[in-house]
């Protein structure tokens, strides 16, 4: 019995995330496990009501649960930042969800936009330092408001947080078992302080891997080389800034945000598992949202669990959908209603 702690959140999350969670009954009914959810109203209208984010106490709540499901967070009537870091930053933070691993595969039937590239050539894991760089939120302001304001953002990287990282990728890249070949994605001519601790990270804990073959580049050449190249990768491991920007670089390749799912991973505590689409509130309640990216998130979350039949049936579910059923990622363009693809996808769970 898994208790699976579900955030639905903000906009579209809560349509998503229907589909998600009839996956994921489907999956255990099949592969013969039990979950029990739990619901959480915690999001923007919430904020609203009651000027509440997250308590501590409820943070602390959240680490009874085996995993969680968020939809999205993200709302239109509320400020910038005040949901993202009082929810979603502090669940990362507060549960120590020091990896932010985000696949990016091309399945068969979806449209690429890289000119001569398909399934075979897009298939590669980001794996992302999720507690520390410029998302500390360590700095301030002097002399605010005036002329001669100053703004620091300062970029935190502990010995900890670098070499769990390095050794977390080393091991998944390992367990994955595809090419072998782990890349560190920084850029060491400028940040030479940071990446200089990287860098000689990298190399130390590389020593301890000799089966695994390690490169380097700058983050400006893997934007041109995911583009020109993406066969080239196999794992990537980068910071908490470097990591965000490139990974909506991979959704796009891989199809857009609608496929694009993500797990904010503690290997020896309580994780949560997410599209990375945001809540996209101009489409809420019109029934069009693509839950695809929700239900791979699911599948995530069943590969974490050590459901591995079950994620299988899961994903295997979604490449057939998108082989067969629908025209395209998009919302409102995908020919089926967000329901309608999220049966799709029960179905053929069960039929697989």
């Amino acid at each position: 019995m898994y208790r699976i702690a579900v955030i639905p959140g903000d906009g579209t999350g809560p349509e998503v995330v229907r589909e998600g969670v009839k996956a994921l009954e489907a999956a255990a009914e099949v592969a013969g496990f039990d979950f029990q959810p739990t619901f959480l109203d915690y999001g923007g209208d919430r904020y609203l009501r009651t000027g509440l984010t997250l308590t501590d106490e409820e943070l602390e709540e959240l680490r009874a649960f085996d995993a969680i499901f968020l939809g999205a967070i993200g709302h239109p009537d509320v400020k910038p930042g005040i949901l993202e870091q009082g929810i979603l930053l502090k669940i990362r933070f507060g549960l120590d969800q020091y990896i932010n691993l985000r696949p990016v595969k091309l399945y068969p039937g979806v449209e690429c936009p890289l000119k001569d590239k398909g399934p075979e050539d897009i298939d590669f894991v980001v794996v992302r330092e999720n507690t520390e760089g410029l998302y500390a939120g360590t700095g301030g302001f002097l002399r605010k408001g005036t002329p001669d304001e100053v703004a620091v953002q300062e970029s935190v990287n502990t010995r900890k947080g670098v070499e769990r990282c390095i050794r977390f990728a080393f091991e998944y890249c390992r367990r994955r078992d595809k090419e072998r070949k782990l890349t560190l994605c920084g850029k060491t001519n400028v940040l030479t302080y940071a990446w200089d601790l990287w860098e000689r990270t990298f190399r130390e804990v590389a020593a301890e891997y000799p089966d695994i073959t390690t490169d380097y580049a700058h983050v400006d050449a893997i934007c041109m080389w995911f583009v020109k190249n993406p066969e080239w990768f196999d794992v990537v491991v980068t910071d908490n800034m470097f990591g965000d920007i490139i990974t909506d670089l991979g959704a796009i390749i891989q199809g857009g945000m609608g496929i694009a799912a993500g797990g904010n991973i503690n290997p020896q505590g309580t994780s949560m598992f997410e599209p990375i689409g945001g809540s996209a509130p101009k489409y809420t309640g019109k029934n069009v949202i693509n839950p695809l990216a929700a239900i791979c998130a699911v599948q995530m979350m069943l590969d974490h669990l050590g459901e591995g039949e079950a994620a299988e049936r899961v994903e295997r579910a979604v490449m057939r959908v998108c082989e067969r059923d629908i025209r395209s990622l998009s919302a409102g363009k995908m020919g089926k209603s967000t329901t309608e693809v999220g049966d799709l996808v029960v179905k053929y769970i069960r039929e697989v």
